[in-house]
Order: C-alpha cells, then structure tokens, then sequence
C-alpha cells in the first residue's frame, strides 16, 4: 500500500509542473525549458528556511513562491527579448545557471552534498509524518493549482494567451500588451513551480543539486507534450502515464543483466510511438 501512496504522491508533484508549464508552452506557445530550474529554487528556498532558521512549512513555501516568481519577473523581462528557438536557448540556459548555483554555493546549498534532515509539514504541532497525511496534502495542493490555472484558461486572460500563441502580431495591433501577458504567465507559472518543489523537498526530506537539473525539465516538457499541448486534462494524464510506465515496466520479465537497459528502450519506442501518431498529444490541441 504504501508504494500506491508514495507513486500517486509523486503524481502530485507532478502535475503542478506539468499543468503550470503547459500554461505557458501550450496555450501561450512560448517553448521554456526552464521549468526544472523554478522546481529547485522553491525546494532550496522551503528546505533552507526550515531547516536553518527554524520556519514552519506554510511561510517557508510561501517565500520559496515568491522567490521563485522574483526570478521570474527578472527572467522574463530577458526573455522578452528573444522569440521561437532563441527563446528556448535562453531559458534553456538559465537552467544551467541555476543548476550550478546550486552545485557550487556549498556554504548556502551544501553543494553536491544536498540539504538532508527536512522535515514534514506540520499543522498545529501535528506533523504529516505518515505518507498518506502527506498525500491529502499533496492532492489539495495539486488541486487548488489545477483550479487556478483552469480559471485562467477559462477568462478572458486565458483567450489573450491563445492569441499570442496563434499571432501575437495581429494581437499588438489591437492595443493588447503581449510582452506584459507572456511576463505575468511566467511568474504565475514559476510561482506554482516553486510550490511543487516544497512539496517535493519536505516529502523526500532531502534534495540535491541533480533532481533539479536540465533533464528534469525535459521531462516536465515531455509529459505535456506526451499528455496534450492546450489541455490541463492532459497534464494531469501525461503526469500518471510518465510517473507510472518505469513503475510498470519494473515488473516485465526482462533478463536481469539487461532488465534496466530494455526498460529504457521499451520506456524511448513508446514515446516516439505516440509522438509519431499523436503528435498533439493524447487529449492535445495544439503541436509545437
């Protein structure tokens, strides 16, 4: 029971990244790769404050939100510079600078050695030291961001956001300010990022450099792409489908001596299967 809990837990995780990125690549199409980067600065900044200056869990997420939304208010307004491919490399890049902040500034990071000892939220004094306590934490906290963001699909903002992606162009010749829509997505978007990493940070009680990497982000991306690119449904199904293929190809009859080979070759032809013939994704309504 306890290995359902702790995969479902991880799916929670998840789709807050996944649901927030697809704000951003999907219904503004604007291709960040990034992600990962937003992830770690909130699990950095909750695991910090709790365990060095003795915050509680609520107010040390919080300023790991508001962190993570500062950087990206600075990222932004970079990013605002560059469009299509240029955009992806400079996002692309800094994910690489924050992966080595948090590599090399060992005397607030800890560097390679990682932040170990994090400890559970609490509520009132009672910690969520079980994983079953820490997955109804986690399901309403996936929850409210998969709220927030269907309300922004459904508003007025979320139209403006289907307009860049589709022409932002004849958009700015209707008075819109599109530089200031893509900017205030992003900071929405790292801000939720951030909230995941909190999550992820106090329920593993340890993180390093390596989690937060740039193949993380590839992995973000490539749940929304696989899910469907437009479509919150298909973040949360992209979340699962990723999170629990490794799991399920675990228990395949693979020789032992290459079982973890052929589980990534199996894990690689299903995705470019389904890239191949659903190229939008499995509920998706728009191709990159």
């Amino acid at each position: 029971m306890e290995y359902f809990i702790h995969l479902a837990i991880l799916i929670g995780i998840y789709i807050p990244l996944a649901v927030s990125l697809n704000l951003v690549v999907g219904y503004t199409g604007l291709l960040s790769v990034t992600h990962a980067a937003f992830y770690g600065i909130g699990a950095y900044a909750t695991a910090i404050l709790m365990t060095s200056f003795g915050f509680s869990f609520f107010p040390a997420v919080l300023i790991g939100i508001v962190l993570a939304g500062a950087i990206a208010l600075l990222l932004g307004f970079i990013l605002s510079r560059f469009k299509d491919d240029y955009y992806a490399l400079v996002s692309f890049g800094f994910n690489i600078i924050i992966y080595s902040i948090l590599l090399n500034w060992e005397s607030l990071t800890r560097g390679p050695l990682g932040i170990p000892g994090i400890p559970r939220p609490a509520f009132f004094g009672f910690e969520l030291s079980s994983n079953l306590s820490f997955l109804i934490l986690t399901v309403v906290g996936a929850g409210i961001i998969y709220l927030i963001s269907l309300g922004i699909t459904k508003s007025s903002f979320g139209r403006v956001l289907k307009g860049i992606r589709e022409d932002e162009k004849a958009l700015s010749v209707f008075g819109y300010n599109t530089k200031l829509f893509k900017l205030t997505i992003f900071i929405i978007t790292a801000g939720m990022a951030g909230f995941a990493g909190g999550l992820f940070a106090t329920y593993i009680t340890f993180i390093d450099p390596s989690t937060f990497g740039l193949n993380e982000s590839i992995f973000i991306l490539a749940i929304i792409i696989l899910g469907g690119m437009a479509s919150l449904r298909g973040s949360v199904l992209g979340a699962i489908f990723l999170i629990l293929l490794p799991e399920i190809l675990r228990f395949v009859g693979f020789p032992t001596d290459i079982a973890a080979q052929m589980r990534q070759m199996v894990y690689g032809a299903l995705l470019v299967f389904l890239m191949l013939y659903r190229p939008q994704g499995l509920v998706g309504e728009y191709k990159l």
